[in-house]
Formats: C-alpha cells, sequence, structure tokens
C-alpha cells in the first residue's frame, strides 16, 4: 500500500505512485516463492484517479464513503 504524503495537490504525488509501480514490476520480475505480486494498492480518497492512472488496481476510499474523521 502507497499513500501519499500529505499535499494539497494529487498531481504531487504522481511522481511517488510512477516510482511505486517500478518496483512493483521489478519484484514481479523476480519470481520469489510464495509471493504473488497481482495488486498494486495506491491511492486513497484525495489521490485515487492519479493513482489509477500510474496502474493501481486497489484503491482505500474509505474517506470517500465513512466521511472525514473526528477525534474527541
Amino acid at each position: 500500500m502507497t499513500m501519499r504524503p500529505r499535499s494539497g495537490n494529487s498531481e504531487d504525488v504522481r511522481t511517488y505512485f510512477r516510482r511505486t509501480k517500478k518496483i512493483f514490476k521489478k519484484i514481479r520480475t523476480l519470481h520469489l516463492p510464495n509471493v504473488d505480486m497481482k495488486y498494486l494498492s495506491m491511492g486513497m480518497t484525495n489521490s485515487y484517479r492519479v493513482a489509477v492512472e500510474e496502474g493501481s488496481n486497489m484503491i482505500r476510499i474509505g474517506t470517500a464513503i465513512f466521511r472525514e474523521r473526528t477525534y474527541e
């Protein structure tokens, strides 16, 4: 799971997602025993569009469903 650094602009995280995808692809080529690299989990509610554009096939959209957390 790759989460973006806190930033107001989701475009700022594109480079992080690209780098994560490179690492993901590299690990897949290693054919490690008992390692099945089929999910590239990147992005959350505020950055999922960029994450999907960069190859994510699993995202977390909790805030969009459950709203912002309130801490008391």
